[in-house]
């Protein structure tokens, strides 16, 4: 690059925003979805993109696992559970009864959900309403 050209730094001020609306519609449309996790009989589908960036237990089980559309059995997950993880991994918060509180987290730090498996320093926990 010749040393007269100036460069110029472009900055989306609403990127962060942004991505989470459009991981959250994603989510919601279950457009481009390429993963069916189950449990207690029930299932969600979700994208490994955000399964692997959010939990390094999923991110390994994605690369062993190859296939274009894997069901992951949850064992000894409560469906609960993980309809609440998989709104933290998509909206970066999620709200959680305090009776469910220590189970819940539990249930995360065994899937290694980062925010929220052990430390839990960069947990923010409140009351709500």
């Amino acid at each position: 690059m010749a040393a007269d050209q100036q460069q110029f730094f472009l900055k989306w001020k609403d990127f962060h925003s942004n991505m989470v609306t459009s991981f959250r519609h994603l989510r919601d449309e279950k457009s481009f979805t390429d993963v069916t996790l189950a449990c207690e009989g029930q299932t969600c589908n979700a994208h490994r993109m955000v399964l692997s960036a959010c939990s390094p237990y999923f991110k390994s089980l994605l690369e062993e696992n190859p296939s274009k559309h894997p069901i992951i059995i949850l064992k000894d997950v409560p469906f609960i559970h993980l309809q609440s993880i998989l709104e933290f991994m998509y909206a970066g918060e999620v709200n959680v009864s305090q009776e469910q509180l220590p189970a819940f987290l539990k249930t995360a730090d065994r899937l290694q959900v980062k925010g929220l498996a052990e430390p839990t320093q960069n947990i923010i926990t409140g009351k709500m309403g």
